[in-house]
């Protein structure tokens, strides 16, 4: 049914829901996810004004939305956290983000909302060091995980240790594949499906390695990114992690034809 999320983790008192196909028009389709815990809401990556209304709307079946408590952001880009002055405007909800985002999102708030706002935009937003932090979320907690260069500069990661699910932003991202909305369970099958965006939009094999090296020493049962299939199960993270481990990507593929001064026209 149109709207309905995917229930990825709920034992009654906490919830992970992801809705994966809210976005209509030319934009790329993107998964957004909301976490319940007892009367504690959040959502991640919700996304820019081609997913706000859609998402507002099925999203306030499960919560109070003027109530929520945060909107945590993996990164700065549209598609991530495009409309973060409706949410602003809203509710009450505090935006979580890393650090070197913090004073640029402000910028995609108008003047109009402002003026709306007892305090500042600025108030309204948490900054996230470069190492991490855990962040309350009712009895529970989301543990922010430095995602340098995977793939903005200042980019963080979502782990939930109740479900044990990692959100992953851009990492494991998948362009193309049949029924988004189910697992993969062929990997060698569904790495066409992400070799290309990993290897223009991760900035190095190195800092894969380094992740992974943190992945696997965490607790974790599903890896949910922000496009495409997730990977559940220890046999199918344990693929995926070797897999985005010996990837070359990014500043690895870079020639010097990569950087010569244009003569076409466009």
């Amino acid at each position: 049914m149109a709207n309905e999320p995917i229930i990825l983790f709920d034992n009654g008192h906490h919830k992970c829901l992801m809705f994966d196909s809210l976005v209509t028009g030319e934009g790329v389709q993107s998964n957004q996810f909301l976490l319940v815990d007892g009367k504690h809401e959040a959502l991640i990556d919700p996304g820019g004004d081609l997913t706000y209304t859609p998402l507002a709307v099925a999203a306030s079946k499960y919560m109070n939305i003027k109530d929520m408590d945060f909107v945590f952001a993996s990164h700065q880009d549209p598609d991530i956290i495009g409309a973060i002055d409706r949410w602003i405007v809203h509710t009450n909800a505090k935006i979580v983000t890393s650090k070197l985002w913090a004073r640029f999102l402000p910028h995609l708030v108008s003047s109009y909302v402002t003026n709306q706002l007892s305090g500042s935009v600025y108030d309204r937003i948490i900054s996230i060091p470069d190492a991490g932090a855990n962040v309350r979320l009712g009895d529970s907690y989301l543990q922010c995980l430095p995602a340098h260069f995977m793939h903005s500069v200042g980019n963080l990661q979502f782990y939930d240790p109740v479900s044990k699910i990692l959100f992953s932003g851009d990492l494991g991202a998948s362009i193309g594949a049949e029924d988004d909305h189910l697992p993969v369970k062929d990997f060698d099958r569904h790495i066409p499906h992400m070799m290309g965006f990993h290897r223009r939009y991760i900035a190095s094999k190195k800092v894969c390695q380094l992740w992974a090296n943190m992945i696997r020493d965490m607790d974790i049962e599903m890896i949910v990114p922000q496009h495409g299939k997730r990977f559940e199960g220890p046999a199918m993270i344990d693929r995926f992690l070797s897999w985005v481990s010996s990837v070359e990507c990014g500043i690895d593929l870079m020639v010097q034809d990569n950087y010569r001064a244009p003569v076409d026209y466009v």
